[in-house]
Order: C-alpha cells, then structure tokens, then sequence
C-alpha cells in the first residue's frame, strides 16, 4: 500500500497547522478519499473510515454550535480516539484553544483553511489519486508530442533515445528515458513520469549521458504526461504480416487500462521521429472522429458498389 506524508499535504495545499506541538512527521495518508464527519459528529461510527482526512464545513461547523463547548470538546475528542490522520477545518473556522490542547494530547492534528469546502475537498482528493495511484516501472522512453504522451517501447539498444533526441530537436518534450514511472489516476487515465534520479537525462550508447534541460532548455522537458499512444520498435521481419491500413486498433494493458499500441518495424532509412510525429497527429484525429484508414475504406467500398454503373457509360 503507499502512502504519503502529511507534511507533503500541508506544504502542497498550503494548510494552516493549529497543533504545532505535534510530530507530524511521522503521520501518513494512505487514502484518497476523505471524509466529512456529519453523521460521526451526531454519534454514528458505523462503517466509519477512520484512515481518511477528516474535513470540517460550514454546515458541521454549524451543528457543532448547538452544543456547550464541553459538549463540543467531548465530541471531537470522541472522534479523535479513531486515530484519524488529521481534521482540516475549512473557511478559517475557528478553533478553540481547548481543542487544540485535546487534540495535542492525542496526537491527532487540526489544520486549517481559507478555501470553501468544496473547493478544497476536490483539490486534496486529485492531488492524493495522483499521490496515491497504483503505479508500475517499465523500460521505454516518454516523449509529450504535440500534445500527446507517446510511450516509445522496444528491446534495449533498438533506438528508443535516439528517437527521443531527434524529437527534442523537433520542439518536442521529453518526460522519461529508460524508466517510465506509470501511475493509474483513474479507470481512463495513465500518468507517467520518471524517477528523480533520472529525470531529464537521456543516455547515448557511445556518447554517454546527456542533461536535456540544460542542453536544449526547459521547454523541452516535462514531469509528467498522460500516456495517449504506445509505439513498440522491433526489428523487421519480412515473414511477419504488419498492418498496413489501420482499421482495428491494437491494445496494450497497463494497470488494468487499455492504451492504444502501434508496432513499428525498424529498418535503415526510416524516420522515427516524423514516424512517431505522424502517429501522434493520426491518434489526436481519430480522438476527433476522423479515422483515415475507415475514409478510405468507405471511399473504396463506394467505388465498388457503383463500378458496374460506371462502367456501362463507358
């Protein structure tokens, strides 16, 4: 299971920690979703989550007030036995000094907010699905071309990086070189990057390593990108029967996520880079709902039906 530091939200989300006292180092988040304790205030803990961030809104904040303060102070503490990760109070509520010492002795924190409720809650919950996707490393190069995330696969030393470098050179960016982090966001939606260590760095066979960020600048790199098309290199074979027309898309599964795979058979004298250009363009079009490959099957299929009728003029 992976988790994410508590320390990495407040910095990211830029949250108020009302129980400095606490070592909030050591606390992880390991859901994405939250939660927004109504019906535990009330007294409900049936199928309660307590791994997930506790959010405080207007309207909770609001039933809250019915109550003394000691009742109020009873409450939450009771919510806090369940060891939640932390309470995020929302629209700079304000937080009594008495839940702030109850909330230390228990080492549960209590952060706050300016933004609504709902902003903020559909701000944490894209920001920890990112965090907290299932993710696998493969080996292949991440190129953003024209908008798309082109994942280039193939077996080692088949000219995978160099395809990457002549995009580059095309204005094109490059996201990962020989590790390709890929993180399932959602049931549509595979996100890759690449590990810190190698991040913006391309290998050469013969040349070594190269720093793309300070070689070609910082607009021709990128930290993350959807993974749109993937584009297998292999060796060519003239026994093999390779597509020639494009009417059936060809998948590969990530994840559990189906991403459309063009086979691309390598021989002296073919472009990559214009290749790889191409299919990005061709995808983006078919997204669109324009496919060639049907276009000219239904030009063909058309000719065909009425080929006796022309004929007969002639």
């Amino acid at each position: 299971m992976y988790t994410v530091e508590l320390v990495r939200l407040i910095e990211k989300l830029n949250l108020e920690n009302c129980t400095p006292d606490i070592d909030i180092k050591r606390i992880k988040i390991s859901q994405p979703d939250v939660n927004r304790p109504a019906l535990q205030l009330a007294g409900f803990y049936d199928y309660f989550d307590s791994e997930r961030v506790q959010i405080i809104g207007y309207v909770e904040n609001a039933y809250m007030q019915q109550f003394d303060e000691n009742e109020r102070i009873e409450i939450m503490a009771r919510l806090m036995d369940y060891k939640v990760p932390c309470i995020v109070f929302c629209r700079n509520l304000e937080v009594s000094e008495r839940l702030v010492k109850v909330a230390t002795e228990k080492e549960v924190p209590i952060l706050r907010t300016s933004k609504t409720t709902s902003s903020f809650m559909a701000e944490v919950i894209r920001w920890l699905k990112v965090e907290l996707a299932p993710r696998i490393t493969i080996h292949g190069v991440l190129v953003d071309v024209y908008g798309e995330g082109i994942l280039i696969m193939g077996e080692s030393g088949i000219g995978k990086s160099e395809a990457a470098l002549e995009l580059i050179k095309r204005g094109h960016r490059l996201v990962a070189d020989d590790v390709v982090e890929i993180k399932k966001v959602s049931d549509e939606t595979l996100i890759g990057t690449s590990p810190d260590i190698t991040r913006h760095f391309i290998e050469l066979r013969g040349i070594g390593i190269i720093d793309v960020k300070t070689l070609f600048g910082v607009e021709s790199v990128k930290n993350t990108q959807a993974i749109d098309l993937v584009i297998k290199l292999e060796e060519w074979d003239k026994d093999k029967n390779y597509d020639r027309f494009g009417l059936e898309e060809q998948y590969i599964e990530f994840l559990g996520n189906k991403v459309v795979c063009h086979s691309i058979p390598i021989r002296p004298g073919r472009n990559l880079a214009i290749i790889c250009e191409s299919a990005a363009v061709n995808h983006r079009q078919k997204k669109m709902g324009y496919n060639a490959a049907q276009e000219l099957y239904k030009r063909v299929t058309n000719r065909l039906r009425g080929g006796d009728s022309e004929d007969r003029e002639y």
